[in-house]
Formats: C-alpha cells, structure tokens, sequence
C-alpha cells in the first residue's frame, strides 16, 4: 500500500479511537457559601478550558465552565465571584481527557439538619426552605441533557450545624445522622447505591467558639471511616486562616478554593480505581 495513503488511514484511524475513547463526566458542587464560592474569578479565569461545562437550568443547556459559577433563584445561588469549580474542571480534564460537566446546586447558610435550619433553608428531608428536592431535579435534567449519569457530589457544607451545636439548638450526633441520612437520599434519588460522596472537611469561623465546629469535624471523618463510598478531601481548610487564604472570618480566598479544585479532581482520580473495583 501506498505509503502516503498508510498514513493518512493511520492517522484516521487514531482521530476515531479517541473520539470513541472520549467520554463525560458529571458532578454535583453542593453545600452552602463555600461551595457556591466567595472568592475572585479573576483568580480563576486561567482554568477556563472549552472542554469543561456547566450545566445551566434556565434553558436546559451547557456552557463553558467558568466563574461565577452557578444560578441566582429561590433556592441556589450564584457565586460571589470565584469557585472551587474552574479549578475541579480543568484539572479533572488534564488528567483524563474527558469532558467535564458540572452541576451547582449550593445555597449560602443552608443547613444539613432540620434543628440547624434558618431562613437559608435546609438538606434535610423536613424543613420549612427545603432545597434537596430542588437539587435532585436539577441534577436529573442535567443526566437527560448530557446523557451520563452523575459520577459524584462534591460537598462542602458543616459551619450552619456547627454554630447551631455551639448554640444548643443541635447535637453532635443529630448532625451526624442528618448527613448519613442525607447521603442515603442522594443515593437512592439517583438510583446509585454506591454514588461517591467527597466531603472538604468543615474549616473554622476563626474568633468564634470552636466545639461546634470539631463536632461537625468529628462526624465527617466517623462517617468517611464508617462508608466505604464517603472520602475526605486531603486538604483542610481548618489551617486556612494561618496559611492567610480567606477572605473573611468564615469563606475561602481563590487561592484556596483553586487548591480544593485540584485536590478533589486528584482524590477523584485515585478514587475511581477504588469505586470500580
């Protein structure tokens, strides 16, 4: 055979294996403020990458990922400015070629727990804002419009529980049921026993009283120990404060929520071998 023609067939051949071999992924960034971002896009711009997506309700549609992340309405808000999820995406995508989708469903202040819930709503399954629901017909538009099923949820959520255990108003334990029973409910909505849930441990709302926050802290790692499909992030931001990466006394500075985005994408790529197994 010719040897332009050879080529040419070679290098055919090539482009139509890794289309084949390209696939998406789906993740879910829920919570509260940290998750839906308080840093600074401008930090972020340079992870924007054409191969990373978010999912957008208002017209069920993709866009590329970028900061701010997110939609403003009743229960989800948007990021003010900069996310976890430029960095997420874009490392994710470097490490596996993929196309990287993700879904944010996070509201500031939210609660996991009924006792812990203000005006900002709550996870659990009785309240009087609850934005679960609202989150899993999100999430299942978004399994439609891309045609994958959701890989995982990323959550960043704990500082409500814990100023509500510092005022009494829950138990350390009550919190831990609360996101067991949370988790529970992400499973069974989505059809996936098994679905992974990466938990960033809860930081510090540095100057004030701090039990409440080592009992949520308590209660991610006995869980993450307990479930097999539960992993902590291996940052924390508790020292976030000393190493000077926030913004205020409570949200993370870009710098870190970039850090947390890379970190995740590396915890979900040696994770995977796991799951699959």
């Amino acid at each position: 055979m010719n040897t332009g023609i050879s080529s040419i067939l070679f290098i055919f051949c090539l482009v139509l294996s890794t289309e084949l071999v390209a696939q998406k992924s789906l993740w879910l960034i829920a919570g509260q403020s940290n998750a839906s971002g308080m840093g600074d896009r401008r930090a972020s711009d340079k992870y924007v990458s054409e191969g990373c997506f978010e999912y957008m309700e208002r017209g069920d549609s993709l866009r590329i990922l970028k900061d701010p992340l997110g939609e403003s309405g009743k229960y989800f808000g948007k990021a003010n400015s900069g996310s976890i999820a430029p960095s997420f995406g874009w490392h994710l995508r470097e490490a596996t070629g993929d196309s990287v989708i993700v879904v944010s469903a996070a509201r500031g202040g939210s609660a996991c727990s009924y006792e812990a819930e203000t005006v900002y709503g709550t996870w659990a399954s009785v309240g009087k804002l609850k934005i679960f629901a609202p989150c899993i017909v999100k999430v299942k538009m978004a399994e439609r419009q891309t045609g994958v099923k959701l890989q995982g949820v990323l959550w960043l959520q704990g500082e409500r529980d814990a100023n509500a255990i510092n005022d009494g108003r829950q138990t350390e334990e009550g919190y831990g049921e609360a996101l067991k029973d949370l988790i529970a409910r992400f499973r069974q909505e989505l059809g996936n026993p098994s679905l992974p849930f990466y938990i960033v441990m809860t930081g510090q709302y540095t100057r004030h009283p701090q039990p409440g926050y080592l009992a949520v802290r308590r209660m991610q790692r006995e869980i993450a120990n307990e479930d097999k499909y539960v992993f902590l992030a291996p940052i924390d931001p508790w020292y976030f404060p000393q190493d000077d990466m926030m913004t205020d006394n409570i949200h993370y500075a870009q710098p870190a929520y970039n850090r947390i985005g890379a970190i995740l994408a590396q915890e979900v790529m040696e994770t995977n071998a796991l799951i699959t197994k």
